[in-house]
């Protein structure tokens, strides 16, 4: 198998080569770093299938499954069997253009389908499997899907929706046309056109923990290029297993488990288990020789209680993102393991955006600095003015090329969200003398009691490290002396019962450790609203708050503590 390098995939390796020769130098891979911008690139023929070409042994792809079995696919096997996949596709209807909602686990085929996709010049809107059934009617109806590529299991959820798609099934099901067909496809592919750079590639809807979904549009040069952040940040190296922890369909899985470290030539690893368990994932990150690890703070915390200086890990990076990493998190990792675990901060609109990069001091609590590529600007709410302290914005002024082309049936969303060309992200931080980020909150969350600004995200940070506290969410209750109060709806940890006693020891210990007006004042055990992506949806804890309003009579919730009822000890 031999290929030439294009004159594209030359400006890609040239700028990648850059970061990985600075990859624990940021400020100068920031100074000397510029997006490639290839008139003619095609990241799965140009990128991908040349390193299939020159390391074609090398595996792209390594899954181990729940019941032991584990199988690697190789450069080579990824390049071919995706070259079969887009001519099969090519002759079942799918032209450039064409909408396909890709609805699959962590399982080969989703890989296959991405570089396929990819080298036809299809539009993918990735699904996840845990939608409800509006989710998914929307999604088809706002993605204006004209084919479904899924599994036997998903089938029947398509059986009672209407809409003329064609239905592609990873296996054998009546009525659906059979992936596995694809095998006697040709392994050579040429593209009916090539698809220009700024092509749509990539249709996502947001995780919606505050709105309505929106629909984000990602071109040909937008993530697989635009990842070179990601990949920076991650720290990764030719060769190398990465090990994302993320569930497909969510633009998450897009950074970690796909574009970045096949950016790098690396290997991506995957675990695949039904319910999480953090010992069979450390179990496979000592046996596979695991060299990073990707996983969002609850996954961490989960670690954690699993005790993780009991394995032996020969991890060189460990980073989380998804939500803001908790002090404590980083503090028990690098005892165990000798690493520090960065924290950085991206969105399904952008890349990675800030970052602790490899071999950065690691300022605690801050997310970082901006990455490569990278302008970011704190905007003052009230004045729209320059600070350091307001909603983090992208600077649109350089073109970064992994800032998303806009909300595909949003024009005036989009109109808003790059309004004086900054992309607002809708998150508010601080930033320091030397450029250090510290996330604060979404826009929406942060509140006022006694006329303080309060931070949910720091007064979880706090509730979290206690052992009786799976998850926390901080909202505002409504007051009337203070006008609203900080209370913290409460996930209890396993074992730990939802009782007046345990409130009692969770808001003591916050009381400790938050000056009085950040105290948490009102402590409710439930079950987090989450998204399905499982964020948690904290806009539906507030809107329970304003709608039940303020309490002059001391009523309670069910399992719910206020502080008045565990005075103070007096002297």
């Amino acid at each position: 198998m031999s290929k030439e390098m294009s004159e594209g995939a030359r400006e890609f390796r040239a700028a990648r080569d850059l970061l990985l020769q600075h990859r624990e130098d940021q400020e100068t891979a920031c100074r000397e770093f510029e997006w490639p911008r290839p008139e003619r690139f095609n990241w799965a023929l140009d990128h991908f299938d040349l390193v299939a070409a020159t390391r074609p042994d090398r595996t792209a792809l390594w899954l181990v499954e729940e019941d032991g079995t584990e199988v690697h696919h190789t450069y080579r096997q990824m390049s071919e069997r995706s070259n079969q996949v887009a001519n099969w596709l090519l002759g079942q209807g799918v032209h450039p253009g064409d909408r396909i909602m890709l609805m699959l686990g962590n399982q080969v085929e989703l890989w296959e389908t991405m570089l396929a996709a990819i080298k036809l010049g299809a539009v993918v809107t990735p699904t996840a499997t845990n939608l409800s059934e509006s989710d998914l009617v929307d999604r088809l109806d706002r993605g204006d899907v004209a084919h479904v590529v899924c599994s036997p299991a998903e089938t029947e959820r398509f059986e009672h929706l209407d809409g003329h798609w064609t239905r592609i099934c990873v296996g054998y099901m009546d009525g659906w046309l059979s992936y596995p067909d694809s095998e006697h496809a040709g392994l050579d592919f040429t593209p009916p056109r090539p698809a220009g750079p700024d092509d749509p590639l990539l249709l996502y809807f947001t995780s919606g923990t505050a709105a309505r979904p929106k629909l984000v549009t990602h071109t040909q040069r937008s993530y697989p290029v635009g990842h070179l952040s990601t990949m920076y940040w991650l720290g990764l190296r030719p060769g190398d297993v990465h090990l994302n922890v993320s569930a497909p369909g969510w633009a998450k899985h897009a950074y970690s488990s796909v574009f970045a470290p096949w950016n790098a030539e690396a290997t991506v690893l995957v675990v695949n288990r039904e319910r999480f368990d953090p010992a069979a994932l450390l179990d496979a990150v000592v046996r596979c020789g695991a060299s990073s690890l990707c996983a969002p703070p609850t996954v961490w915390r989960r670690l954690l209680q699993a005790g993780p200086e009991a394995w032996e890990v020969g991890l060189r990076e460990a980073v989380s993102a998804g939500e803001p990493l908790n002090p404590e998190i980083v503090d028990r990792i690098r005892a165990a393991w000798g690493i520090t675990v960065r924290d950085g901060f991206g969105q399904t609109e952008t890349t990675m955006v800030i970052g602790n990069g490899p071999g950065q001091e690691v300022v605690p609590g801050s997310m970082g600095r901006p990455l490569p590529g990278y302008g970011i600007v704190l905007i003052d709410q009230e004045t729209e003015e320059r600070s350091d302290s307001g909603q983090i914005c992208v600077d649109l002024s350089n073109e970064p090329v992994g800032a998303m082309r806009g909300y595909s049936d949003d024009p005036e969303g989009t109109r808003e969200a790059t309004r004086r060309g900054m992309y607002r992200t809708g998150d508010i931080a601080t930033r320091d003398s030397r450029g250090y980020i510290t996330y604060i909150g979404r826009s929406d969350d942060v509140f006022k009691a006694s006329d303080y600004r309060i931070s949910p995200f720091e007064l979880e940070s706090v509730l979290v490290e206690h052992e009786y506290v799976a998850e926390a969410a901080v909202v505002p209750s409504p007051d009337p002396l203070r006008l609203s109060v900080a209370k913290a709806y409460v996930a209890p940890a396993e074992g730990a019962p939802p009782d007046a006693e345990t409130a009692r020891a969770v808001l003591e210990y916050a009381r400790g450790r938050l000056s009085p007006y950040k105290r948490v004042r009102r402590l409710e055990f439930t079950d987090l609203p989450k998204t399905s992506s499982g964020k948690i949806r904290r806009v539906q804890l507030r809107r329970a708050e304003a709608e039940r309003g303020t309490v002059t009579d001391g009523t309670r919730n069910p399992r719910e503590f206020w502080e008045e009822d565990f005075p103070e000890p007096k002297d």
